[in-house]
């Protein structure tokens, strides 16, 4: 098994401490499997039916406690996080790694797609349950305060999502702290109900789990649906290892997360045992009645850190996705020059609070909500081991029994998991499904879209050569400074050239042609971001080399030493591009109707080309134009 490759080009947050970044991880990473303890139990106390006895708690506990250990610690941790592509992880770079930059296989690409698809029907699950279940806690000090939790979980989805344009920088920062108080004081809850009854630590041995498995027919068949629930923010420590580096992550889960998450639910499956009442959260009998309210406001504070976690994900992922030419161009804003991660993209902000509160206000609890919770992610978890089978052939160079047998394991394991949560689809687990569908939906329309807009531009291609000749046949003259057009294409001459001098009649002295390319790695080295070949008299032909996490800048780009033969006055240089609007051909069409439609709209909606590069838009010269796909 190899190490995974060092990081090329990231950003300075990986010069600093394993720990420091271990603590800020616990914020960002953890939010969400650290705050399943306030509903995993309860849901599969419920499932289990009736009053468990003292076999069923140990089997329940066992199940638990061996899926974090299998799913979390040995898949992720120990398997999943030595794969990197250039050190980021996560279902879509490992699509990029597997489907794209090693061999070009459509069947990997489509289950990367979505998979990511599917992470933000669960990001509009995640931050409801979340926040009503802590909320729900009240409950047992008010119980005049059931007819509030609903609309104060309203409220307070609303002002998250609210306060996600001014960014979360200074509020970051509270993260890590806050989320390490929450660890120790849910290690020591389990830590107070263990100590009532030790005999719980039985379940540690695997057979207790297995003997429920297979001795309790279609309940163990359901249960398994809300055992998964522990693991439901396992994908986060995939995704955000390019944020925080391998080694934090690897540190904050040995060494607080997974600890305290065990001695958790271990605690309450004791307090079962003990004969507590699991009519109301068994989570907050743990407490002592005297700090009941603070426990609910940390884990109200707690849901929120872990909601944010899921809206900052969603946000990072769409970015990727833009970049990698996936999604129509959208809107994205830097809200801290701190950090790369901190970022704004609106329309994901209000799409998600508009499906957040919905649900919210559509399953009214947390019990209700959990139904839903849990079919995107298992699915997600099932395409990244099927990844990980290839990923161990192509990146490892295992053979296909070692292979097999390793990634089997989890293939098993997690398709187990997907086929309980099945059951779920209508009583709630559709949600998640429609909304994946919708978003793979428009990733696929939009990619072939601009396929098809390349190739319908290609048919037009005209040779340099040819189209300077042209110009100097022609007695076009060569008006002075300097001139960017922007090409779709690393061949020919530039259409928007073309059309600049068919309907101008000049050109500039200087002129560049240029591409901007995403390349299948999150980061490109500074050595390979350009290459500039001169193919005329004062015509440059520019390649230009992004990683798909990294931000384009043109005109800083263009201060690069490798740009001094082309001698350009920069406050001086004009930029060109193409605007163009899609039209349907009669007949041939290369998409139906109802996607050229689709597309059409996304285009015109998308963000401006001008704000995407950085170009300084007084600058900036548009030349429309009809495109027929």
């Amino acid at each position: 098994m190899s190490e995974a490759p060092s990081i090329v080009g990231v950003p300075a947050r990986h010069r600093s401490g394993v720990t420091v970044l271990g603590l800020s991880a616990l914020g960002v990473v953890f939010g969400d499997i650290g705050t399943s303890p306030l509903y995993t139990l309860k849901t599969v106390l419920a499932l289990s039916g009736g009053k468990p006895s003292a076999p069923v708690i140990l089997g329940l506990l066992s199940l638990l406690l061996w899926t974090l250990i299998i799913v979390t610690t040995v898949k992720y941790v120990s398997f999943a996080m030595r794969i990197d592509n250039n050190g980021e992880g996560g279902i879509l770079a490992l699509m990029s790694l597997l489907g794209i930059k090693k061999k070009k296989r459509p069947l990997v690409v489509a289950a990367g797609l979505f998979g990511a698809a599917l992470i933000y029907g669960d990001g509009a699950i995640t931050p409801a349950i979340s926040v009503l279940s802590a909320l729900e806690g009240l409950n047992m000090v008010f119980p005049e305060a059931k007819s509030y939790v609903l609309p104060a979980t309203v409220a307070i989805l609303v002002a998250l999502f609210a306060i996600q344009p001014m960014g979360t920088s200074r509020i970051g920062r509270a993260f890590g702290p806050v989320m390490a108080l929450w660890f120790l004081c849910i290690a020591v809850l389990g830590i107070r109900g263990i100590v009532q009854h030790p005999s719980v630590l039985l379940a540690i041995n695997p057979a207790y789990g297995l003997e429920f498995l297979f001795s309790n027919g279609y309940t163990s068949f359901l249960v398994l649906g809300g055992v998964f629930l522990c693991v439901t923010g396992a994908e986060a420590l995939y995704a955000d290892m390019g944020h925080f580096g391998a080694r934090p992550i690897r540190l904050a889960w040995s060494a607080i997360v997974f600890p305290s998450l065990l001695l958790n639910y271990a605690g309450q499956a004791a307090l079962v045992l003990s004969g507590a009442d699991t009519a109301d959260n068994i989570f907050f009998r743990l407490c002592p009645p005297a700090l009941l309210v603070p426990l609910v406001i940390l884990a109200a504070v707690a849901t929120v850190i872990a909601s944010q976690s899921i809206i900052t994900g969603a946000f990072s992922m769409t970015r990727q996705a833009i970049q990698l030419g996936w999604m129509p161009r959208l809107r994205i804003r830097q809200t801290s020059e701190e950090g790369y991660g901190q970022i704004y993209v609106g329309v994901v902000n209000w799409l998600l609070m508009a499906v957040t509160v919905g649900l919210a206000l559509f399953f009214k609890s947390s019990d209700q909500l959990a139904s839903a919770y849990g079919i995107a992610v298992s699915l997600t978890m099932l395409m990244t081991s099927m990844l990980l089978f290839i990923a161990m052939r192509d990146v490892w160079g295992w053979s296909v029994w070692a292979s097999g047998a390793v990634a089997g394991v989890f293939v098993v394991i997690d398709g187990g998991f997907f086929v309980a949560n099945l059951a779920k689809v209508l009583d709630g687990g559709y949600v998640p499904l429609l909304l994946a569908a919708v978003v793979y939906t428009v990733m696929l329309i939009w990619h072939r879209g601009t396929i098809a807009i390349s190739k319908a531009i290609d048919e037009e291609i005209v040779p340099v050569a040819q189209f300077l000749a042209d110009v100097e046949a022609q007695g076009i003259p060569r008006v002075p400074g300097g001139a960017v057009f922007l090409s779709r294409t690393l061949d020919g001459t530039p259409p928007v050239m073309r059309w600049h001098v068919k309907r101008n009649h000049a050109l500039h002295r200087k002129v560049i042609a240029l591409n901007v390319s995403t390349e299948t790695v999150p980061w490109v080295r500074d050595a390979e971001r350009l290459t500039l070949t001169q193919q005329g008299p004062d015509f440059w032909r520019a390649a230009v080399r992004y990683g798909f996490m990294e931000r384009p800048d043109i005109p800083k780009l263009l201060q690069r030493p490798e740009f001094l033969p082309c001698d350009f006055e920069l406050n001086s240089v004009t930029y060109y591009m193409g605007l163009e609007t899609v039209v349907l051909r009669e007949g041939d069409s290369r998409m139906s109707r109802w996607q050229g439609s689709l597309f059409a709209v996304m285009v015109r909606n998308g963000m401006h080309v001008t704000d995407f590069f950085r170009l300084p838009s007084d600058q900036v010269v548009e030349i429309g134009r009809r495109v027929s796909i």
